[in-house]
Order: C-alpha cells, then sequence, then structure tokens
C-alpha cells in the first residue's frame, strides 16, 4: 500500500521561512523551533508534492524551479490565512504582526528615526527591514513593502502607490563653503571639489543635472572623490570634502540641522520619484496598509 504523505500549514511555513530566509536555521530560529524540524518538515512537503524544493549544498540553499513556483502559491495561501485569521479577530481595533519592508540603503537611513512615532502608534507591530539598492521580488521574496526611488518593474501582478516626488539638487558643508571661495554660479563649481557617485548596477558615473536659465545641463564634473555608497556620499559632504549632487529628500533632515547647505537653489531640477510595490491579493493586509499610510503621511510632511 502507497504511503500517503499529507502537508500541513506548518510545512507550508517552514518552507517558506527557509525559502524567504536562505537558511534552515535562521528559518528555525524565526519560528523558534529547531533546524531537525525544519529540514523534516521541508522533506515532509517534498514528498507530499512529488519534487525537490531546495538545491542544498554545504554553503547554500536555493529554491528549485519547482520551489519558486510553490514559493509564490504558497506566500499567496499564507497571506490569505493570515488576512482571514485578523478579519475574524474583529475585537482587534490596531494592526498586528510583522511587516518585512525593503527600502532603498540611504532612503532608508533616513526614514529610520521617524519608525519610533510609527511605534508608538502601532506597538503590536513588528518591522523587519532591508536597506538594499537592488531591485528585490516582493512576491518571491515575501516583502510586503518594497521602496524604490526611479524606473519600477512592469508587472501585472504588482501595485504601485506614489510615495512623494524628489528634486536634484548641490548640497555642500558650512566648513567647506568657508572654506572655498563662494558658489554663486554653475561656472563657479570649476574651482571646487566635486564628490560624484557610481551606480553599483551600471557601473557609470551618475551625471549632475543643473538648470541653467530656461535650459538644462547634464555633465559629469572631473571629481576629487568617486564613492558607490550612497549613505558615505552624504557623509563625505557633511566631512567638508566637496561638493554633491544628491536628492533633495536625502539632504533635507542634514540641512535642518545645520549639517548641510542647499548650493544654488536656483538649479535643483525635478528628480526620480519614490514609489512603494506591493503584492497585489484579494486585500491588502490591515497591517501593510497602516505602515504604508504612515510612509504617505510622513513622507508628505517632510518637504
Amino acid at each position: 500500500m502507497q504511503e500517503i504523505v499529507e502537508a500541513s500549514i506548518q510545512d507550508i511555513t517552514a518552507f517558506t521561512a527557509v525559502a524567504q530566509s536562505g537558511s534552515f536555521t535562521r528559518a528555525a530560529e524565526d519560528l523558534g523551533s529547531n533546524k531537525s524540524n525544519v529540514g523534516k518538515a521541508v522533506q515532509r512537503l517534498e514528498k507530499h508534492l512529488g519534487t525537490r524544493l531546495f538545491q542544498r549544498t554545504t554553503r547554500a540553499v536555493r529554491l528549485t524551479e519547482e520551489g519558486m513556483a510553490y514559493l509564490k502559491a504558497a506566500t499567496s495561501a499564507l497571506n490569505t490565512l493570515r488576512e482571514a485569521g485578523q478579519a475574524l479577530a474583529a475585537s482587534r481595533a490596531e494592526p498586528v504582526g510583522r511587516v518585512r519592508i525593503d527600502l532603498p540603503a540611504g532612503f532608508g537611513r533616513l526614514l529610520l528615526p521617524s519608525l519610533q512615532k510609527l511605534r508608538e502608534r502601532y506597538p503590536k507591530l513588528v518591522l523587519e527591514l532591508a536597506l538594499t539598492d537592488r531591485m528585490s521580488d516582493p512576491v518571491s521574496e515575501g516583502w510586503d513593502i518594497i521602496v524604490r526611488i526611479g524606473e519600477l518593474p512592469s508587472d501585472s501582478e504588482l501595485t504601485v502607490r506614489k510615495l512623494c516626488d524628489t528634486k536634484q539638487a548641490l548640497y555642500a558643508s558650512p566648513d567647506y563653503l568657508a572654506r572655498r571661495s563662494t558658489i554663486k554660479s554653475i561656472a563657479d563649481l570649476n574651482s571646487h571639489d566635486a564628490l560624484v557617485f557610481r551606480s553599483q548596477a551600471s557601473g557609470r558615473l551618475r551625471d549632475w543635472e543643473l538648470r541653467d536659465g530656461d535650459q538644462t545641463r547634464s555633465f559629469i564634473p572631473t571629481p576629487v572623490l568617486i564613492l558607490s555608497d550612497g549613505q558615505a556620499l552624504v557623509e563625505a559632504i557633511q566631512l567638508g570634502l566637496g561638493v554633491a549632487h544628491i536628492l533633495d529628500r536625502v539632504a533635507l533632515p542634514h540641512v535642518k540641522a545645520g549639517r548641510l547647505v542647499h548650493v544654488l537653489p536656483e538649479a535643483d531640477v525635478p528628480g526620480p520619484p519614490v514609489h512603494a510595490i506591493i503584492p497585489l491579493g484579494a486585500k491588502m493586509t490591515a497591517k501593510t496598509r497602516a505602515v504604508l499610510n504612515y510612509l504617505v503621511d510622513e513622507l508628505a510632511v517632510s518637504n
């Protein structure tokens, strides 16, 4: 007689935890279990499905093609069950549970100081943040919200909400400006030290786009320092190493604190918009909606 192996919610949950963390050990820690139990749960699920969900080596755990397809379905099903549980718990008036948010590195650090207000408003929320500049997959990686600046993926399975606009502008530290000649025009920049950003994705130096009267000029200045980390670039400006061209949203808290000075504001140009990307579902969970609305409100008032 053929043995019948049933798949349980616990087995599917263990599988998604391993897939999202890339580790049986980390998955066990997240689930409050142990590595052996998580491994057995995944084995039961694979036996039930009749296929391997992971490629295992001594160094890494990767999803197979079948595993990626199953993760998408499993994540959607588990989210539906969680939403159903929240709907049944009608007495819970406040958002509860973990919300996973993927943010651009520099922009994420900009938002960190404001998270205390979110925690005070929703004390039963647990926030899991990743600060990375790569384009993550909200479906297969299990993110609730991905915040990205600029170009977005064209995917019918994603919903997008605009969070704010940006400007590209020049900034320097008060100390640097006190030591160097006054910057009254774009031409004056030729006698100043330029800090330039190199994109990790393309490997190219990022242009400076500046408004010059009725025209917009795009050029790459001769740099004294090139950085491929946005946060390091902001720190270099504050240290007085030169002038840099960055997003106003990133510079704003440092300008308010007196650490940076907005240079040639008449030369500002529109920058890329900031969007939140959310996997589509039957209904957005209350906890995700609460965090999303908070991000919209926070960025709206930080102009």
